[in-house]
């Protein structure tokens, strides 16, 4: 036998041993993957009840869960095969994700399901769990709004350039984002995110009442919340 064929015969021997799967094994996996689809869900659902955007991304929630599971089973993959392991480290340094991300919570839901799937496939299932409840607790009483109300999309088409700047003095205490302003000629189309404490929507008289706004529509896109 040459030294060729030793090294052969060494990498295959490796990469056998390696596919060893005993039922310690096995059962950890299980175990892992299936506390961290069920901690995915629970981000899920912490997510759907808490957001507090314009249009709610089921896709985005979704995204979560499988970011957790795949998260805990690359940690997985990578504490039990050194070979792997660099790897998959390689390839994930070429992986470049465009998506912009518009809400900086959206970032922190990320994080915490990325955070998740690598102590759950560490085994750290308590400090999982404990991260879990600090999250929540945290984004209840520090994100969360205090008050019940209702959010709508507002639309104004005006002329004129300092139209707009009357139209924001005419919201007067109500809390608002803009979104967009389009111009087409001498037309502009102003956005808002309004956000109304109660069902009054006395504002509206008065950005009616300009004599360059043409009309204003108000969309409510997810009704009453919790806030």
């Amino acid at each position: 036998m040459n030294i060729k064929d030793y090294f052969k015969k060494s990498v295959w021997e490796s990469f056998m041993n390696s596919q060893t799967m005993t039922e310690d094994v096995v059962l950890q996996i299980v175990i892992a993957m299936s506390a961290a689809l069920i901690l995915g869900l629970f981000i899920y659902k912490i997510y759907q009840i808490y957001f507090g955007g314009v249009v709610f991304s089921r896709s985005f929630a979704t995204t979560l869960v499988g970011m957790t599971v795949l998260t805990c089973m690359l940690t997985l993959a990578i504490s039990t095969n050194i070979v792997i392991s660099l790897g998959m480290v390689g390839a994930l340094s070429i992986v470049r994700y465009r998506t912009a991300i518009k809400d900086p919570m959206d970032l922190l839901y990320l994080f915490w399901a990325i955070s998740v799937g690598i102590t759950v496939g560490a085994n750290m299932y308590v400090l999982a769990l404990s991260a879990c409840v600090l999250m929540v607790i945290l984004i209840h009483l520090l994100y969360h709004r205090q008050k019940r109300g209702m959010i709508y999309i507002m639309v104004v088409h005006y002329e004129g350039e300092l139209t707009g700047d009357e139209v924001l003095r005419a919201m007067k205490k109500i809390k608002y984002q803009m979104k967009s302003k389009t111009l087409r000629g001498s037309l502009t189309e102003m956005i808002l995110e309004v956000y109304c404490r109660t069902d009054s929507t006395v504002f509206l008289e008065n950005i009616r009442a300009i004599e360059q706004v043409k009309d204003v529509t108000l969309i409510q896109y997810n009704g009453e919340y919790h806030g």
